[in-house]
């Protein structure tokens, strides 16, 4: 399984720019705001939270369609299909989804900071957004697995991907954006929302991987 993350890391690092185009694209979304919304600093502090949240799950969608399309191209998906049954291969997509967040998620993370000053965002307000992020964004790779194993198959999946996907993510973007805005409003609390988001990715972790092998396995019958 080792073997398996480091792998799937460094195709991911490989693969069409691997963590650079996510964080492009993530600042992408960021720069264009201001624009939007005109230059009220305020404002853009009050949606900061919401805007890093929505970006980074724009962003962390870049990949997911080739989650397992890689593997199926070569025959690894075959081998693992044949030498890792059941629980096993639940445990590898579980690997991959790491591998994944690890390679292109995890560089939005570590960038939502910087970003966060260009949204005019209190360092209280960076912190909070920043740690949301790192906790309830492994749920998009996990959920995201379910949509790549179910369109591995198909030439244009991707589009079902992003499709599947999105309604299942609402509520980690509810309760992270939740969390944020509460650290910053003295009245609200943190911590529910906060444990609520690290719930649904513990949730997704054991739920999403079963429900894609269960999907890679009958897409190989």
């Amino acid at each position: 399984m080792i073997a398996l993350f480091l792998r799937d890391v460094k195709l991911g690092l490989r693969a069409g720019g691997g963590a650079l185009v996510g964080i492009l694209f993530f600042l992408a979304v960021i720069a264009v705001v201001p624009f939007g919304v005109g230059p009220d600093l305020n404002l853009l502090a009050r949606i900061g939270p919401a805007i890093l949240w929505i970006g980074a799950l724009l962003a962390g969608l870049l990949g997911l369609d080739r989650l397992f399309q890689a593997d199926r191209e070569d025959g690894a998906l075959d081998v693992l299909l044949v030498h890792a049954p059941g629980f096993n291969l639940a445990l590898a997509v579980l690997v991959k989804c790491l591998a994944h967040w690890t390679a292109a998620i995890l560089p939005l993370v570590v960038a939502s900071p910087l970003l966060g000053l260009f949204m005019n965002m209190t360092p209280q307000g960076i912190g909070a957004t920043a740690l949301t992020l790192l906790v309830g964004t492994p749920a998009i790779a996990f959920i995201g697995a379910v949509g790549a194993a179910v369109a591995v198959a198909l030439p244009r999946g991707g589009l079902l991907v992003s499709v599947v996907i999105l309604p299942l993510v609402i509520p980690v973007l509810i309760f992270g954006v939740s969390a944020a805005y509460a650290a910053v409003n003295d009245p609200d609390p943190f911590l529910p929302p906060f444990l609520i988001l690290a719930a649904l990715t513990l949730f997704f972790a054991v739920i999403g991987p079963a429900a894609a092998a269960l999907a890679l396995h009958h897409g190989s019958d």
